[in-house]
Protein backbone atom coordinates (compact mmCIF):
# COMPACT_ATOMS: atom_id res chain seq x y z
CA UNK A 1 0.00 0.00 0.00
CA UNK A 2 1.53 3.61 -1.07
CA UNK A 3 1.76 6.55 1.58
CA UNK A 4 -0.77 8.54 -0.71
CA UNK A 5 -3.45 5.29 -0.16
CA UNK A 6 -2.38 4.88 3.79
CA UNK A 7 -2.97 8.97 4.05
CA UNK A 8 -6.26 8.49 2.28
CA UNK A 9 -7.68 5.77 4.48
CA UNK A 10 -6.35 7.76 7.67
CA UNK A 11 -8.32 11.11 6.55
CA UNK A 12 -11.68 8.80 6.07
CA UNK A 13 -11.22 7.82 8.80
CA UNK A 14 -10.89 10.81 10.67
CA UNK A 15 -14.00 12.10 8.77
CA UNK A 16 -15.69 9.38 9.69
CA UNK A 17 -15.21 10.31 13.82
CA UNK A 18 -16.36 13.68 12.88
CA UNK A 19 -19.22 13.10 11.18
CA UNK A 20 -20.02 10.95 13.68
CA UNK A 21 -19.93 13.36 16.40
CA UNK A 22 -23.01 15.93 16.84
CA UNK A 23 -21.68 19.63 15.58
CA UNK A 24 -20.37 22.17 18.38
CA UNK A 25 -23.83 23.91 19.69
CA UNK A 26 -22.57 27.59 20.55
CA UNK A 27 -25.75 28.57 21.51
CA UNK A 28 -25.82 26.38 24.39
CA UNK A 29 -21.53 26.25 25.26
CA UNK A 30 -22.08 29.99 26.30
CA UNK A 31 -25.47 29.62 28.37
CA UNK A 32 -24.13 26.76 29.80
CA UNK A 33 -20.57 28.48 30.38
CA UNK A 34 -22.53 31.14 32.16
CA UNK A 35 -24.04 28.38 34.27
CA UNK A 36 -20.83 27.28 35.17
CA UNK A 37 -20.00 30.99 36.33
CA UNK A 38 -23.20 30.93 38.42
CA UNK A 39 -22.48 27.72 40.11
CA UNK A 40 -21.17 29.16 43.45
CA UNK A 41 -22.36 25.74 45.07
CA UNK A 42 -19.25 23.98 42.87
CA UNK A 43 -16.15 23.01 44.63
CA UNK A 44 -12.60 23.40 43.96
CA UNK A 45 -9.98 20.68 42.87
CA UNK A 46 -7.23 20.78 45.07
CA UNK A 47 -8.89 22.88 47.64
CA UNK A 48 -12.10 21.08 48.61
CA UNK A 49 -11.17 18.06 47.07
CA UNK A 50 -8.21 15.96 45.77
CA UNK A 51 -8.37 13.32 43.69
CA UNK A 52 -6.07 9.98 43.10
CA UNK A 53 -6.63 8.30 39.34
CA UNK A 54 -4.08 6.05 39.44
CA UNK A 55 -4.15 3.57 36.58
CA UNK A 56 -5.63 3.26 33.44
CA UNK A 57 -8.81 0.51 33.96
CA UNK A 58 -9.22 -2.36 31.65
CA UNK A 59 -11.90 -3.83 29.19
CA UNK A 60 -14.82 -4.94 31.39
CA UNK A 61 -17.81 -7.44 29.24
CA UNK A 62 -20.91 -5.75 30.17
CA UNK A 63 -22.30 -8.18 32.86
CA UNK A 64 -19.28 -9.52 33.83
CA UNK A 65 -18.13 -9.38 37.27
CA UNK A 66 -14.70 -10.50 36.58
CA UNK A 67 -12.50 -7.09 36.77
CA UNK A 68 -8.82 -5.85 37.49
CA UNK A 69 -8.16 -3.55 39.71
CA UNK A 70 -5.66 -0.76 38.67
CA UNK A 71 -6.33 1.57 41.53
CA UNK A 72 -5.08 0.34 45.24
CA UNK A 73 -6.39 3.68 46.57
CA UNK A 74 -9.92 5.47 47.02
CA UNK A 75 -10.64 7.58 43.87
CA UNK A 76 -11.16 10.63 46.67
CA UNK A 77 -8.05 11.34 48.75
CA UNK A 78 -9.96 13.99 50.83
CA UNK A 79 -13.08 15.77 50.60
CA UNK A 80 -13.82 18.87 52.91
CA UNK A 81 -17.33 17.26 53.98
CA UNK A 82 -18.31 19.56 56.10
CA UNK A 83 -18.55 22.55 53.30
CA UNK A 84 -20.18 19.93 51.37
CA UNK A 85 -22.82 19.21 53.93
CA UNK A 86 -23.32 23.23 54.72
CA UNK A 87 -24.61 23.53 51.26
CA UNK A 88 -28.53 23.30 50.91
CA UNK A 89 -28.81 21.38 47.85
CA UNK A 90 -26.08 19.29 48.62
CA UNK A 91 -27.14 18.43 52.24
CA UNK A 92 -31.54 17.67 50.39
CA UNK A 93 -29.60 15.29 48.02
CA UNK A 94 -27.88 13.53 50.46
CA UNK A 95 -31.12 12.83 52.33
CA UNK A 96 -33.16 11.51 48.79
CA UNK A 97 -30.14 8.96 48.28
CA UNK A 98 -31.15 6.22 50.57
CA UNK A 99 -35.00 6.45 49.29
CA UNK A 100 -34.51 3.99 46.33
CA UNK A 101 -34.81 0.03 45.88
CA UNK A 102 -31.27 -0.64 44.07
CA UNK A 103 -32.52 -3.68 41.78
CA UNK A 104 -34.82 -2.72 38.84
CA UNK A 105 -37.83 -4.44 39.17
CA UNK A 106 -38.38 -3.92 42.72
CA UNK A 107 -41.51 -1.45 42.46
CA UNK A 108 -40.85 1.92 44.54
CA UNK A 109 -42.91 2.57 47.43
CA UNK A 110 -43.03 6.53 48.23
CA UNK A 111 -43.84 7.32 52.15
CA UNK A 112 -44.79 11.01 52.83
CA UNK A 113 -41.84 11.51 54.69
CA UNK A 114 -39.86 11.18 51.28
CA UNK A 115 -42.42 13.21 48.84
CA UNK A 116 -41.57 15.97 51.44
CA UNK A 117 -37.78 15.29 51.09
CA UNK A 118 -38.11 15.16 46.83
CA UNK A 119 -40.21 19.22 47.56
CA UNK A 120 -37.59 20.17 49.85
CA UNK A 121 -34.47 19.43 47.90
CA UNK A 122 -36.43 21.12 44.70
CA UNK A 123 -37.14 24.30 46.58
CA UNK A 124 -33.57 24.89 47.54
CA UNK A 125 -32.44 23.79 43.83
CA UNK A 126 -34.83 26.35 42.51
CA UNK A 127 -33.49 29.27 44.94
CA UNK A 128 -30.00 28.90 42.95
CA UNK A 129 -28.41 31.29 40.90
CA UNK A 130 -28.32 28.14 38.69
CA UNK A 131 -31.76 27.37 38.16
CA UNK A 132 -32.84 30.65 38.42
CA UNK A 133 -31.22 31.29 35.31
CA UNK A 134 -32.13 27.89 33.67
CA UNK A 135 -35.72 28.46 34.36
CA UNK A 136 -35.38 32.30 32.60
CA UNK A 137 -33.82 30.98 29.69
CA UNK A 138 -36.73 28.19 29.84
CA UNK A 139 -39.03 30.86 29.75
CA UNK A 140 -37.30 33.18 27.14
CA UNK A 141 -38.12 29.65 24.78
CA UNK A 142 -41.34 28.70 25.94
CA UNK A 143 -40.60 25.69 27.17
CA UNK A 144 -41.25 26.73 30.68
CA UNK A 145 -44.04 28.64 32.27
CA UNK A 146 -42.85 31.76 34.33
CA UNK A 147 -44.75 30.69 37.02
CA UNK A 148 -42.45 29.28 39.47
CA UNK A 149 -44.73 26.60 41.20
CA UNK A 150 -45.92 25.28 37.40
CA UNK A 151 -41.90 25.23 36.73
CA UNK A 152 -40.87 22.62 39.91
CA UNK A 153 -44.09 20.52 38.75
CA UNK A 154 -42.15 20.30 35.42
CA UNK A 155 -38.93 19.42 37.16
CA UNK A 156 -40.96 16.99 39.74
CA UNK A 157 -42.05 15.08 36.86
CA UNK A 158 -38.78 15.19 34.74
CA UNK A 159 -36.84 13.85 37.47
CA UNK A 160 -39.08 11.89 39.93
CA UNK A 161 -42.22 10.79 38.15
CA UNK A 162 -41.98 6.80 38.76
CA UNK A 163 -41.84 4.28 35.49
CA UNK A 164 -41.28 1.23 34.66
CA UNK A 165 -37.61 0.68 33.38
CA UNK A 166 -38.32 -2.77 32.25
CA UNK A 167 -41.34 -4.23 30.35
CA UNK A 168 -43.98 -5.46 32.73
CA UNK A 169 -42.33 -4.30 35.87
CA UNK A 170 -43.93 -1.96 38.17
CA UNK A 171 -42.95 1.07 38.90
CA UNK A 172 -39.39 0.79 40.13
CA UNK A 173 -37.48 4.06 38.60
CA UNK A 174 -36.96 7.87 37.56
CA UNK A 175 -34.58 9.99 36.40
CA UNK A 176 -33.25 11.32 39.58
CA UNK A 177 -32.47 7.91 40.64
CA UNK A 178 -30.95 6.12 37.69
CA UNK A 179 -28.58 9.65 37.31
CA UNK A 180 -28.09 10.53 40.90
CA UNK A 181 -27.98 6.70 42.77
CA UNK A 182 -28.07 4.33 40.58
CA UNK A 183 -29.60 1.15 39.69
CA UNK A 184 -28.96 -2.65 38.87
CA UNK A 185 -30.56 -4.41 36.41
CA UNK A 186 -30.78 -8.87 36.76
CA UNK A 187 -28.53 -8.36 40.00
CA UNK A 188 -25.16 -8.76 37.64
CA UNK A 189 -25.16 -5.11 35.75
CA UNK A 190 -25.21 -1.77 36.96
CA UNK A 191 -26.27 1.23 35.81
CA UNK A 192 -26.92 4.98 35.41
CA UNK A 193 -24.65 5.98 38.42
CA UNK A 194 -23.49 9.50 37.19
CA UNK A 195 -22.87 11.71 40.02
CA UNK A 196 -19.55 11.93 42.08
CA UNK A 197 -21.51 13.01 45.34
CA UNK A 198 -22.95 9.62 45.01
CA UNK A 199 -19.59 8.15 44.46
CA UNK A 200 -17.95 9.87 47.18
CA UNK A 201 -20.31 8.87 49.86
CA UNK A 202 -20.92 5.15 49.10
CA UNK A 203 -16.71 4.61 48.47
CA UNK A 204 -16.40 6.36 51.77
CA UNK A 205 -19.19 3.95 53.16
CA UNK A 206 -16.79 1.03 51.29
CA UNK A 207 -19.52 -0.10 49.12
CA UNK A 208 -18.25 1.60 46.38
CA UNK A 209 -14.61 0.14 44.94
CA UNK A 210 -12.64 2.29 42.62
CA UNK A 211 -10.87 0.27 39.50
CA UNK A 212 -9.20 2.98 37.03
CA UNK A 213 -9.84 5.77 35.20
CA UNK A 214 -10.88 5.35 31.33
CA UNK A 215 -9.27 7.47 28.49
CA UNK A 216 -7.73 7.58 25.64
CA UNK A 217 -4.42 6.19 25.06
CA UNK A 218 -3.05 10.13 24.62
CA UNK A 219 -5.14 11.95 27.28
CA UNK A 220 -4.63 11.39 30.85
CA UNK A 221 -7.02 12.72 33.03
CA UNK A 222 -5.65 15.66 35.70
CA UNK A 223 -6.69 15.64 39.21
CA UNK A 224 -8.35 18.88 38.14
CA UNK A 225 -10.43 17.59 35.65
CA UNK A 226 -14.30 18.15 35.79
CA UNK A 227 -15.28 15.22 34.07
CA UNK A 228 -13.92 11.78 34.31
CA UNK A 229 -15.01 8.58 32.91
CA UNK A 230 -14.30 5.59 35.26
CA UNK A 231 -14.80 1.67 36.55
CA UNK A 232 -15.70 0.62 39.87
CA UNK A 233 -18.09 -2.01 41.57
CA UNK A 234 -20.79 -1.04 43.73
CA UNK A 235 -22.14 -3.50 46.42
CA UNK A 236 -19.87 -6.26 43.82
CA UNK A 237 -21.38 -5.03 41.01
CA UNK A 238 -18.89 -4.25 38.06
CA UNK A 239 -19.47 -0.85 36.23
CA UNK A 240 -17.52 -1.32 32.92
CA UNK A 241 -17.47 2.24 32.52
CA UNK A 242 -19.40 5.54 33.54
CA UNK A 243 -18.88 9.00 33.59
CA UNK A 244 -19.76 11.89 35.18
CA UNK A 245 -19.17 15.63 36.53
CA UNK A 246 -16.55 15.99 39.66
CA UNK A 247 -17.33 18.82 41.83
CA UNK A 248 -19.87 20.12 40.21
CA UNK A 249 -23.56 20.89 42.77
CA UNK A 250 -26.89 19.10 41.92
CA UNK A 251 -28.40 22.27 40.67
CA UNK A 252 -25.64 23.08 37.86
CA UNK A 253 -25.87 18.70 36.69
CA UNK A 254 -29.76 18.80 36.66
CA UNK A 255 -29.95 21.91 35.11
CA UNK A 256 -28.05 21.10 32.18
CA UNK A 257 -30.00 17.88 31.16
CA UNK A 258 -33.43 19.66 31.83
CA UNK A 259 -32.56 22.13 29.73
CA UNK A 260 -31.34 19.48 26.88
CA UNK A 261 -34.82 17.23 27.45
CA UNK A 262 -37.00 20.29 27.14
CA UNK A 263 -34.66 22.01 23.97
CA UNK A 264 -35.53 18.19 22.18
CA UNK A 265 -38.21 15.96 21.39
CA UNK A 266 -36.24 12.91 20.07
CA UNK A 267 -35.55 9.43 22.20
CA UNK A 268 -32.20 10.32 22.33
CA UNK A 269 -29.64 13.90 22.47
CA UNK A 270 -26.22 14.38 21.90
CA UNK A 271 -25.26 17.71 22.14
CA UNK A 272 -21.55 19.01 21.66
CA UNK A 273 -20.75 21.75 23.89
CA UNK A 274 -17.97 23.87 25.45
CA UNK A 275 -18.07 23.99 29.03
CA UNK A 276 -14.75 26.10 30.85
CA UNK A 277 -11.71 23.97 29.88
CA UNK A 278 -13.35 20.69 28.34
CA UNK A 279 -15.15 19.75 25.59
CA UNK A 280 -18.24 17.49 26.13
CA UNK A 281 -21.20 15.47 24.17
CA UNK A 282 -23.56 15.86 27.12
CA UNK A 283 -26.08 12.96 26.65
CA UNK A 284 -30.23 12.96 27.20
CA UNK A 285 -32.52 10.08 26.66
CA UNK A 286 -36.19 10.48 27.84
CA UNK A 287 -38.54 8.02 28.52
CA UNK A 288 -41.99 9.72 27.87
CA UNK A 289 -42.01 13.24 29.69
CA UNK A 290 -39.60 11.90 31.94
CA UNK A 291 -35.79 11.46 31.85
CA UNK A 292 -34.22 8.08 31.33
CA UNK A 293 -30.87 8.70 31.51
CA UNK A 294 -28.23 11.79 31.50
CA UNK A 295 -24.62 12.10 31.29
CA UNK A 296 -21.07 13.93 29.80
CA UNK A 297 -18.64 11.75 27.72
CA UNK A 298 -15.43 14.13 28.07
CA UNK A 299 -14.15 14.94 24.87
CA UNK A 300 -10.84 16.80 25.88
CA UNK A 301 -9.88 19.11 28.75
CA UNK A 302 -7.53 21.71 30.22
CA UNK A 303 -8.42 23.22 26.18
CA UNK A 304 -6.46 20.25 24.77
CA UNK A 305 -9.19 20.99 21.82
CA UNK A 306 -8.84 24.65 21.23
CA UNK A 307 -4.99 23.78 21.10
CA UNK A 308 -5.99 21.31 18.05
CA UNK A 309 -7.34 23.82 16.11
CA UNK A 310 -4.81 26.33 16.51
CA UNK A 311 -2.07 23.24 14.81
Amino acid sequence: MTFRMILILVVLYCTGLDAARPALNQELSTFFNELWRLDTNRMSPGVDYTLSVQGRAGFVNPGSQVVTDHAALPLFTSVNETKLRSITTVSRLITLLDNYERSTGVAEQVTTEELLEISQFLDAVMQTPVMKRAHQYLVSKRLSNSDVRQFKDQLKLIWFQLYRRQRNSRLDSCGFEHVFVGETRSGNELIGFHNWIQFYLQEKNRHLDYKGFQAGYHDLPDQDDHVLKLQFTWHGVVKPVASAFIGTSPEFDMALYTVIFLLNTERSTNVLVNIDQCQVELVVVRHGRSLETAYPKLLSSNNRHVRQRSY
